[in-house]
């Protein structure tokens, strides 16, 4: 009852500091995220939003697997991805023209850093997260390792003054960033460093002397609510030994299969899973095969979290066999080791870097490391130094310079693709509707990588949002599987269904753009083509069966339809009827709706035309059914 009573109590002290400002706006930048193996930053950041934090999450890069832990659907906020890089290049061209381009930097770290450390594309990737961060009104920003993010992060600070903190964790600036002058400018132009370790720490002290006052030891976490207290004993006939890791080099699996050749050699029985991939996955089954280890040793590839917890939860020993690389690589506090002695098993490891600051040795080894992650490393403990960091951080940021996040509703353009030669005016639509000072986000569901670009386009392509690719958008899916399925049992229900390699794509769109539908207080949703009608009566659909985080119970939805649509005429008619209008280049769909879908001429077919009347008309439509009070903007223009 007490936990009850004082999680109560933490909501409305948060409440509370919300209200009063005290609680900041955080963005996090990483090089890619998700990756299966940084657990550590998905526990950080859920636990700050738990607290109340609201956050900003970018990444570089999408996810090079599809498959992502379970845990990362809980956070609330949308992992924002920068655009391709052809679209990251405008951005660039244009503020090299009259924009914010960090010039003096770029040449600076072109001739210390050489081309290796790619300094105009860091800062080409910049322009897109510092627009983000200010847009999102950011105070501060965090970087997860010290190598091509926080090298980012300077670019990033140098062009919208937002200040950033790095947390380095070993190998990152051990050998990844491959350069101490760099490290030391990173640590220097950070509010502060924190390393995950006292051995990380000392380390970095070492490297980077004039920042030593502001690197500070902040240990990775455990949310033990997700842990089970330990099973009382495996049942295993056959002792079972787990490892889990990446296969590379310094995780030393090579080494624990040597060990499993001796144990074999001496005649004891034993079974060994190792649980992850890369690329020393060939070599290590090769070792196995060698030793005739292929009945007792299993590569298991990746696994999601729940799958690894259920797999060392049942190990009768936890393995890891960290080691040096010959690039002097190493692990430096591995994740991995806390989840299992969160789980209550035994631990084998090395006296490597910063391992011995978790691992303590003891007779009762399982239980007594359940206990030492309940007394040292739980996840509330372990953050709160970093919290006490970055409120200190506050207010070095110049007044007035931080932007508010749009507070009035907004129209969502949903863009199937772009640029598409079947909306051959839609950029001239969308200036219209932004010359009118319309609140208007357009989505691009997925550029055309081989279009050509016109003049018009490339001043547009800034404004655009783009959603991630196919690899991120099928992490998205299969980490939301029981929602997915949800909207398949939806579609399955419907007399008049959508073709399926139809409504599986837009749907892939629709769970991608749920989150972001919150964060821009999306209220209508306008669809450019029958295609992404598909998508947005999707997002009708979530919205009205309660499972969005929009506060919303509907979403109103308006569509053009194109000229020759690829939906079977059945299914655009029904579909019409959940719409509150659009526009049409078929009059014979006038006849089964009452709705107010304005009749596109046939040389204009679904395109705005520069007559300011209609134009005028239009944004008013849009207005009405976003609910904006914006009419007075709306005068006679031409």
């Amino acid at each position: 009852m007490f936990g009850v009573e004082r999680s109560a109590l933490h909501c409305r002290l948060t409440a509370v500091l919300i209200r009063k400002g005290q609680i900041m706006r955080l963005g996090y930048l990483y090089s890619r995220y998700p990756v299966l193996s940084q657990t550590f930053c998905d526990r950080e950041m859920l636990e700050l939003e738990r607290r109340g934090w609201t956050l900003v999450i970018g990444s570089a890069y999408s996810p090079l697997t599809s498959l992502r832990h379970e845990h990362i659907t809980r956070l609330r906020a949308p992992i924002r991805y920068a655009p391709p890089q052809r679209i990251l290049h405008i951005w660039e061209k244009k503020a090299k023209t009259n924009g914010p381009w960090p010039a003096a930097l770029v040449d600076l770290h072109e001739r210390k850093y050489a081309g290796a450390f790619k300094a105009t594309q860091r800062a080409r990737n910049a322009l897109w997260f510092a627009d983000l961060f200010t847009r999102s009104g950011v105070e501060h920003f965090h970087v997860h390792f010290a190598n091509r993010a926080a090298h980012t992060a300077l670019f990033v600070k140098a062009i919208s003054g937002i200040p950033f903190s790095v947390t380095a964790h070993g190998q990152d600036f051990m050998t990844d960033l491959g350069n101490d002058e760099l490290l030391r400018e990173i640590c220097a132009a950070a509010e502060f460093v924190a390393a995950e370790t006292d051995y990380s720490r000392d380390l970095l002290r070492q490297r980077c002397p004039d920042a030593a006052d502001k690197i500070h030891r902040v240990y990775n976490g455990i949310d033990l609510e997700h842990f089970p207290p330990p099973l009382p004993g495996t049942g295993n006939k056959v002792p079972l030994i787990v490892s889990v890791g990446r296969l590379i080099a310094f995780k030393g699996f090579d080494h624990l299969i040597d060990a499993c050749a001796e144990l074999a050699h001496r005649g004891c029985e034993f079974a060994c899973e190792i649980i992850g991939d890369g690329p020393l996955r060939e070599d290590l089954q090769t070792r196995i095969d060698k030793f005739h280890l292929t009945s007792r040793i299993t590569l298991l590839g990746s696994l999601s979290q729940q799958s690894v917890l259920e797999k060392v939860r049942a190990a009768d020993i936890f393995a890891l066999a960290s080691t040096v690389d010959e690039r002097s690589g190493s692990d430096v506090f591995p994740t991995v080791i806390l989840e299992a002695m969160a789980a209550g098993r035994p631990v084998v490891s090395t006296q490597l870097a910063g391992i011995p600051e978790l691992v303590v040795l003891r007779s009762d080894y399982g239980n007594t490391g359940r206990a030492r992650i309940e007394n040292h490393f739980r996840i509330a403990q372990t953050i709160a130094p970093l919290v006490e960091l970055l409120e200190r951080s506050r207010g070095r940021r110049p007044v007035g310079d931080v932007h508010a996040s749009r507070s009035e509703a907004a129209t969502a353009y949903l863009i199937d693709r772009w640029p598409d030669r079947r909306l051959p005016a839609l950029e001239r639509e969308l200036n219209e509707m932004w010359r009118r000072h319309l609140p208007i986000v357009p989505f691009v569901c997925e550029l055309d990588p081989d279009a050509r670009f016109n003049h018009r386009m490339e001043e547009m392509a800034p404004r655009l949002e783009f959603l991630p690719d196919a690899m991120a958008l099928e992490a998205e899916w299969r980490a939301n599987r029981s929602f997915a399925q949800k909207l398949e049992d939806t579609r399955a229900q419907d007399e008049l269904r959508a073709p399926a390699a139809i409504f599986l794509r837009q749907a892939r769109f629709a769970l991608a753009l749920r989150k972001l539908l919150a964060e821009k207080k999306i209220s209508h949703l306008h669809a450019t083509s029958s295609r992404a009608l598909v998508c947005a009566l999707i997002l009708q659909s979530i919205v009205r069966h309660g499972e969005s985080v929009l506060r919303r119970t509907d979403l109103s939805v308006s569509a053009t339809i194109e000229p020759n649509p690829e939906l079977p005429r059945g299914w655009i008619e029904a579909a019409l009827s959940r719409c509150v209008g659009g526009r049409l280049s078929d009059r014979k769909l006038l006849d089964h709706t009452d709705r107010s879908f304005v009749l596109e001429p046939k040389t204009r077919i679904g395109l705005m035309t520069t007559r300011a009347k209609l134009s005028n008309q239009w944004a008013e439509s849009l207005l009405r059914w976003t609910g904006g009070n914006q009419k007075s903007q709306i005068t006679n223009q031409k």
